[in-house]
């Protein structure tokens, strides 16, 4: 038996609503529909501690999921700071919607609980990744950009890859700014959009970006890099959000106009950086699709998470 249309409608205005109240607690949006990330805490760049390169004197908290948390942990990696700085990853709470540690820590079953033992206020959202004071628990910083930048100033071997060089700070910053809107913030601003008009601006801005940097990996006499002939936090600033673009990104986000391969200087890109030493241990594809597939369920009601081809399949794959 058919369904009466005026049923169906009803239906759709009525999920339309439902999913307007749904989309507003996983993120705010302006008046015209375009996806606001809410503040953080603990946001501000601090000094280097006194203690940095001490063993056991920090812990650098992650989820394998976030990829605010892992442009962090992969300047943790290539920085070789495991000697100084121990490594929590935390557990999604898809119900609770929070992190949650594995096993307590200082005392705290949650991410939420530490931050408010910080003093972080009671509102606010604890979020990934987070730099921790082992001794005193307080929180060093908890915004992944100044804390890349922070953890590519700490003690680290000898030989160590600086990836923020002086000589290079400019076009560094540059394109930093520009992922960070346009790209990693990007993919989010198209697939929370309220509405088709902020969608449509935030995926040509995302499409455009990625065009400019195609173009420049692409000439004659192109870097490997985007900033010169060894990466930088440039280059560790796009990884995270490349590296999930077919997985996660194209079909949940709505982001698939082009696929990676249509941009061979990208695709290149990518495969470099994924073969860099320790950057593949910290790309974690089901707990991606476990957890955005899983836990986004205004996105994916269904909650039913895809299968996908295995990563190292994916970006070896020609172009």
């Amino acid at each position: 038996m058919a369904i009466p249309p005026a049923v169906v409608a009803a239906a759709r205005t009525g999920w339309h609503w439902q999913w307007l109240q749904l989309m507003g607690g996983l993120g705010p949006a302006d008046r015209e529909g375009n996806y606001r990330r809410p503040p953080g805490a603990f946001v501000a760049k601090p000094e280097l501690p006194r203690s940095a390169g001490t063993p056991g004197a920090h812990v650098l908290i992650v989820g394998r999921s976030c990829p605010w948390a892992h442009r962090a942990w992969l300047v943790w990696q290539l920085r070789q700071l495991q000697q100084s700085i121990d490594l929590l990853v935390v557990e999604p709470d898809p119900k609770a919607g929070r992190w949650r540690f594995s096993t307590p820590f200082r005392g705290c079953e949650t991410l939420q609980e530490l931050y408010r033992a910080a003093g972080a206020d009671p509102n606010q959202r604890a979020t990934v990744p987070v730099l921790v004071d082992s001794g005193s628990g307080a929180v060093v910083v908890g915004e992944s950009a100044r804390l890349m930048e922070l953890l590519n100033e700490w003690p680290a071997p000898p030989g160590v890859l600086d990836l923020a060089p002086a000589v290079q700070a400019q076009a560094i910053g540059e394109w930093r700014e520009r992922f960070q809107h346009n790209v990693n913030d990007g993919v989010y601003r198209c697939g929370f959009a309220r509405n088709q008009g902020a969608y449509d601006r935030a995926e040509a801005a995302l499409f455009e970006t990625l065009a400019e940097a195609e173009a420049l990996l692409s000439r004659p006499d192109a870097s490997p890099w985007l900033c010169g002939r060894a990466p930088s936090l440039a280059d560790v600033q796009l990884f995270p959000t490349l590296i999930r673009l077919e997985l996660v990104y194209a079909p949940l986000f709505g982001v698939s106009r082009q696929p990676l391969w249509h941009f061979p200087g990208l695709w290149r890109w990518r495969q470099r950086f994924f073969a860099l030493a320790g950057v593949a241990e910290t790309c974690c594809e089901q707990a991606w699709r476990e957890d955005y597939f899983g836990a986004l369920f205004p996105l994916n009601p269904s909650g039913i998470v895809p299968a996908g081809p295995a990563l190292s399949t994916l970006v070896q794959g020609a172009a």
